[in-house]
């Protein structure tokens, strides 16, 4: 008896769950096109995606991250509407919610890693550096080398090569040395007290004007800055028509050669620093001679 029961049961919900079946048939079939049709198009807008964003984008990594997340999100407007067609809405709300919560979970988890990410994609628009360029960023100066999604990568005027994270360079202080075309170089001098300043600066200027890569649409300054100990400062300002650190050094090298050649031709004196010490000795009377007064013990 209790056997008959569960029977009529089971064939009682398999009977209802056939007529459902059948009853949900069109809907079956529309969502199969759907999501047959719409798979199509995504495959196709995917390949339209590539070429846009190669066009846009001129890092090949980043044009293809997009690509991917875009072509993820085409997928999904197409599951979303076929389990709509289905009359699948709580489906479409737990698929929701599950990825809110997973997204907000690897948000924690991966914080750093998505803000070097997020700093490259913004450093990929902006384009404040490219590779080649002489840069300096987080106390690290050098030649960018590759410039990844997450990091950047820089070789030293010493030869080793640095990994800076995105996220530094884009939140931090960035100086791009090569943007300009030029540099400038700030040479800080020192003449003796004796000297006629006028002639000191013409003299200085004229042997600058002999540096080969001087840029000779830029002005030459020179500006007197402190008395020091023993000579009066100053500070020459010129320009040079590179960027690259062999150049900028051998032209400082050389504006130094010129200038201390006019000086030794004009007889303009580089003092270099005295010192007084004081051994307590009365005014006129020399150390030797004190020394011959004390007894020896």
């Amino acid at each position: 008896m209790d056997f008959e029961k569960a029977y009529d049961i089971v064939t009682d919900k398999l009977n209802l769950w056939l007529q459902d079946l059948i009853g949900m048939l069109p809907n079956i079939l529309l969502a199969a096109v759907v999501l047959v049709i719409g798979l199509w198009l995504t495959a196709h807008l995917k390949k339209l995606t590539e070429k846009l964003m190669g066009k846009i984008i001129r890092y090949p990594s980043v044009a293809n991250l997009f690509t991917s997340v875009l072509y993820v999100f085409y997928v999904g407007i197409v599951l979303f509407i076929t389990l709509n067609i289905l009359n699948l809405q709580k489906a479409v709300t737990s698929l929701l919610a599950g990825a809110g919560i997973l997204s907000l979970g690897f948000a924690f988890a991966f914080q750093d890693i998505a803000a070097n990410f997020v700093s490259g994609i913004f450093l990929t628009f902006n384009r404040p550096l490219k590779v080649g360029d002489i840069i300096q960023s987080n106390n690290q100066m050098g030649v960018v080398m590759m410039i990844n999604i997450r990091n950047t990568i820089i070789r030293t005027f010493q030869g080793q090569m640095v990994i800076i994270p995105n996220k530094e360079i884009f939140q931090n202080t960035l100086i791009n040395y090569t943007t300009l075309g030029r540099r400038r170089i700030d040479l800080q001098v020192g003449i003796s007290y004796g000297e006629d300043l006028e002639q000191v600066e013409a003299i200085t200027k004229n042997a600058i004007e002999k540096v080969s890569t001087l840029d000779a649409n830029e002005p030459i300054h020179l500006f007197y800055n402190a008395f020091g100990d023993s000579s009066i400062d100053y500070t020459i300002y010129f320009w040079i028509t590179a960027t690259d650190q062999p150049t900028y050094l051998k032209a400082v090298s050389d504006a130094i050669k010129y200038i201390k050649s006019a000086y030794d031709a004009n007889t303009i004196m580089i003092p270099f620093p005295i010192r007084t010490l004081d051994f307590g000795i009365k005014g006129g009377e020399s150390l030797s001679d004190v020394l011959k007064q004390k007894p020896m013990v």
